[in-house]
């Protein structure tokens, strides 16, 4: 009996055997089959591998272009601005000289005078040395700037360098007069003129009591307008209504994309298109970072601020969400930016945004570089937005300071357009043709157009 157990727990141990072996030998063929395309990929590895260095040399070459392009470009602007600034102070030069020629002129003859005590000509040359001017300012330059920027690994792309154009600055001895920087034969107005108010209808926050927050000029010369409210509203220049559409959050941040407006879809972190049909389009998502000021751009990109705990940039998408660019550190790797808020692109490439924490204006040029910061002492300065004009004018909104800043492109203060009437808590801010603006008050919900150059 004994013996017959055990055969019968023998035959069962084989039969487990046999079932385990067949699953091993039925699994022979896919490790085969494995096998056989490892051992082709190691036949492949050498000629898949030059063909990528190949790859990376080419675009090395195309970099060695590039670069030897760029310095030659460099060069000639060097040039360029050494021709003018010996220019400008030999100009300057022979200037002081004349003056002090004539000083010493007018020197010689009050010496004249005391000794030879003529009532007649003593009379004649009072009026005359009265006239004569002394110096008020005279223009300090400084130098071109090279700043050396790093490789970014991510991108593997290099900037390696951006000469930073010669600064004029005038220095004051004395009060200065106020000087115009106009657009070419139009002169700012001294007290620029409102056109027409809006009332644009837009109700309350509760804890904020503001209105009206975003806008932005169409090609026909509307402005889609939004504020505390699911809806944006497009209004002509007279102030008629033409157009109301419906979104799921307040219209903060608005620009203008292949003619259709385009607004941040802060919660849900998306940027979002109207289409002709009224119907909401997601132009792409932003992941884990809150979005805030959105604009279009000359080369038919998206320029968006974002946030993310403290850490804020902005990123240049196509118009499918692609990553193109980011920007978020200056040369000395430090953050650019604390809060950035709206932002526009300028005519000369500059990208400009309105941080709201570091109470400035900061710009980049087009490679992402430091340009310049415009912030003021003035406790009450809090930029809101930002736009440009034609020839490069920068308008930032001071809803603080119950202002609007004129700047050059350069980041230079020129002066305040602040109309008759005053503004208050002006926000958002559009420019329009034939030299004229539209602001929005953020807490009256009236949006003014207003007109700042002469005819």
């Amino acid at each position: 009996i004994k013996e017959l157990n055990r055969q019968g727990k023998t035959e069962e141990l084989l039969n487990v055997i046999a079932k385990e072996n067949e699953r091993l030998q039925s699994s022979k063929q896919d490790l085969e089959k494995i096998l056989n395309h490892t051992t082709k990929q190691l036949s492949w590895l050498p000629l898949n591998y030059k063909k990528k260095k190949d790859e990376v040399t080419a675009r090395g070459e195309k970099w060695h272009k590039q670069i030897e392009e760029t310095v030659k470009k460099l060069h000639q602007e060097l040039d360029d601005m050494q021709k003018e600034h010996e220019a400008v102070l030999q100009k300057q030069k022979k200037g002081f000289e004349e003056m002090i020629e004539k000083v010493d002129e007018i020197n010689k003859k009050v010496i004249e005078l005391h000794k030879s005590k003529n009532a007649i000509e003593i009379q004649r040359f009072k009026p005359m040395i009265e006239k004569q001017e002394t110096l008020k300012e005279f223009s300090q330059y400084s130098f071109p700037t090279f700043f050396e920027c790093k490789i970014d690994p991510n991108y593997l792309q290099t900037y390696f360098g951006y000469v930073e154009k010669t600064q004029v600055k005038k220095m004051s001895l004395f009060e200065n007069n106020f000087k115009d920087n106009d657009l070419p034969g139009r002169r700012i107005l001294y007290v620029p003129t409102i056109t027409t108010v809006i009332d644009t209808g837009f109700p309350a926050s509760e804890k904020y009591k503001s209105r009206l927050y975003g806008m932005v000029v169409t090609d026909d010369n509307k402005v889609w307008m939004g504020g505390e409210s699911t809806e944006l509203k497009l209004f002509d220049l007279q102030g008629h209504l033409h157009h109301t559409v419906s979104i799921t959050v307040l219209g903060f941040y608005l620009c203008m994309y292949n003619k259709q407006v385009v607004y941040s879809d802060h919660p849900n972190k998306a940027v979002r298109m109207i289409s002709d049909t009224d119907t909401v389009v997601t132009m792409f998502t932003t992941g884990d970072w809150k979005l805030y000021g959105v604009t279009s751009t000359a080369s038919g990109d998206l320029l968006v601020c974002l946030r993310k705990d403290d850490q804020s940039k902005v990123v240049r998408y196509s118009s499918t969400g692609t990553v193109l660019q980011e920007i978020q550190y200056d040369s000395q790797c430090q953050p650019l930016y604390k809060d950035a808020k709206y932002i526009t692109e300028n005519v000369n490439g500059d990208i400009i945004v309105t941080d709201w924490e570091k109470k400035a204006v900061i710009a980049v040029d087009r490679l992402g570089i430091f340009r310049y910061s415009y912030s003021k002492k003035d406790s009450k300065f809090k930029p809101s937005s930002v736009a440009t004009d034609c020839v490069g004018h920068v308008i930032v909104t001071d809803i603080g300071g119950h202002k609007i800043h004129m700047l050059d492109r350069d980041g230079r203060f020129l002066r305040y357009i602040i109309p008759d009437g005053g503004i208050k808590y002006p926000r958002g801010v559009c420019i329009l043709g034939d030299g004229e603006m539209m602001v929005g008050e953020c807490n009256t919900g009236i949006a003014k157009r207003i007109k700042y150059l002469e005819e």
